[in-house]
C-alpha cells in the first residue's frame, strides 16, 4: 500500500539478496522499512541525493548491492552513527534517515555483533536513538529533514517533545500497525 494519491509512485526496490547468503546477518526489509519508504516517497520532490552509513559492514555491502540492483549510485560508509563524518557535515545535511534498532531488549544486546544488533534497542528501545538525538540539530542544514522510525514503546510523543527542545519541529507523518508493533515515521525540520 502506498501513502498518498498525490505522491509520486516508485516501484518497490529489488532486495532479494538481503538476509540471504553472505548477507544473512543483514536485517531483511520488513514493515518498518516499507513504511519508511512510503514516507520518503511522499516527500520525493524534496529529496534528491542519497548517501548512507551503517555500523554493520555486511549491511553496508548489502546496501551497495541493493543500489546496484536498482540502478542507483551510493557509497555506503561503515561507521557508528555518523562519527566519521563529524564535524565536516555540520549544517550540511539536507536529508537524514534513521531506521534505528528500536525494539525493547536487555541493554547488553545493544551493539552486539550478530543480526540482533539491527533491532536491539535496549531500555525503552531508545539507547541508540538517545545517543544520536543530540547530534541531529548540528547536522541538519537550514532546510534539512530528519526521518525517524519508531514504535509505540519508544514513546514518539516524548521524542517529538525532546527534539522540539533542541530546536526541531516534528510530526508523525505516517503510522501503521504491523503485527504487534505500532510503527510511526517521525519527520523533523529546523524551526
Amino acid at each position: 500500500m502506498r501513502c498518498s494519491c498525490d505522491a509520486l509512485m516508485f516501484p518497490t526496490p529489488l532486495y532479494s539478496h538481503a538476509g540471504r547468503g553472505c548477507f544473512s546477518d543483514v536485517y531483511e526489509p520488513a514493515e518498518d522499512s516499507f513504511l519508511l519508504i512510503d514516507a520518503l516517497e511522499k516527500d520525493a520532490e524534496r529529496l534528491k541525493q542519497s548517501s548512507c552509513t551503517d555500523v554493520n559492514p555486511a549491511a553496508s555491502q548489502c546496501t551497495q548491492e541493493t543500489s546496484h540492483c536498482n540502478s542507483l549510485q551510493l557509497q555506503p560508509l561503515v561507521t557508528d552513527l555518523v562519527e566519521c563524518l563529524l564535524p565536516r557535515l555540520n549544517g550540511k545535511v539536507d536529508v537524514l534517515v534513521f531506521n534505528p534498532p528500536y525494539v525493547v531488549t536487555p541493554s547488553e544486546e545493544v551493539g552486539s555483533h550478530g543480526i540482533e544488533a539491527s533491532w536491539a534497542g535496549g531500555k525503552r528501545g531508545r539507547e541508540v536513538m538517545d545517543r544520536f538525538f543530540p547530534i541531529i540539530p548540528q547536522l541538519l542544514s537550514v532546510h534539512g529533514l530528519f526521518y525517524l522510525v519508531t514504535v509505540s514503546e519508544n514513546n514518539p510523543k516524548e521524542i517529538l517533545s525532546l527534539l522540539r527542545e533542541s530546536g526541531l519541529k516534528g510530526d508523525a507523518c505516517l503510522s501503521r500497525q504491523a503485527g504487534r508493533e505500532r510503527l510511526s515515521i517521525l519527520r523533523f525540520s529546523k524551526q
